[in-house]
């Protein structure tokens, strides 16, 4: 694979399990070193340059990893001296408030539920300011309020000119947040473009009708997925269609018991390209 992500810019990378995005994150982390090819951050190559590219890097991993032995405080001063940086607990209470963690500064890592544990690793990530974060499925398995808080920190970061880098599940969420989108499969890009091409090019508008009769009237705009007593399901490709069909449906008398449109969505898109 070959992508450039912008610097400031909010990049979502999308996949199924087993499409290659953690290990491309190891590659770029140094956890893990690739066979061929190169990776650099901000200029600096992971490998030859490794001590820049990881001062440059904030990852936030799938897994829960946490020392048991520290407090949260402790934990993310510690977290700072690994990048020789010292007396930054102002940044630290910051981090701490924006997560919801000031409360439980002074309490033991093994102490904490998981999604506390998972605030504590977003954390551990920002603690030395670096320009370009990593996240790894960040809100997997967190509860709302974390989730909603979050995004708004994160939101903050990008507009302060952080470079975010976002993989995850919830396809929703690179919808919202995500101004450009690489879908992976088996190891390679499907497709790279942005949010909102990604949905033009790929997808369609989904409407559900309820008629009070059995049949449409023909000819009629779009593409019928499934109908049967009344209840309709179509693709169309854009808007027009819909008011021709619905222009349709007023010529022929037929009278609309329930109507449903589903606007394009990530999901259909990620289906089609992967197959999945």
């Amino acid at each position: 694979m070959s992508l450039a992500v912008e610097e400031g810019e909010f990049f979502g990378l999308l996949g199924p399990n087993g499409a290659g995005k953690t290990t491309l994150i190891n590659v770029i982390a140094g956890l893990a070193r690739a066979d061929a090819g190169s990776a650099r951050i901000m200029g600096a190559d992971v490998a030859k340059d490794y001590r820049r590219a990881r001062r440059m890097l904030g990852v936030v991993p799938q897994e829960l990893v946490f020392d048991p032995f520290f407090t949260v405080r402790e934990t993310l001063r510690l977290q700072a001296g690994y990048f020789g940086i010292r007396r930054n607990d102002d940044w630290i209470d910051e981090v701490m408030q924006h997560l919801d963690l000031a409360a439980k500064a002074d309490v033991n890592m093994r102490a904490l539920s998981g999604g506390m544990k998972r605030r504590v690793l977003v954390a551990q990530a920002l603690v030395h300011k670096p320009p370009v974060i990593m996240l790894d499925e960040p809100t997997a398995g967190v509860d709302v309020e974390l989730r909603q808080g979050l995004w708004q920190f994160v939101r903050r970061l990008n507009r302060d000119g952080h470079t975010i880098v976002l993989t995850t599940h919830y396809l929703e969420e690179a919808e919202t947040h995500c101004n450009r989108i690489a879908m992976l499969n088996a190891g390679r890009v499907a497709a790279l473009d942005s949010t909102r091409n990604l949905l033009e090019s790929f997808s369609g508008l989904e409407l559900r009708l309820r008629l009070d009769r059995d049949a449409l009237p023909q000819p009629f705009p779009g593409r019928v997925v499934s109908g049967e007593r009344g209840l309709f399901v179509l693709r169309l490709a854009h808007y027009g269609e819909l008011e021709d069909g619905l222009a349709r449906l007023r010529q022929a008398g037929a009278r609309i018991i329930e109507m449903e449109l589903q606007p394009p969505d990530l999901e259909d898109v990620f289906l089609r390209l992967t197959g999945k």
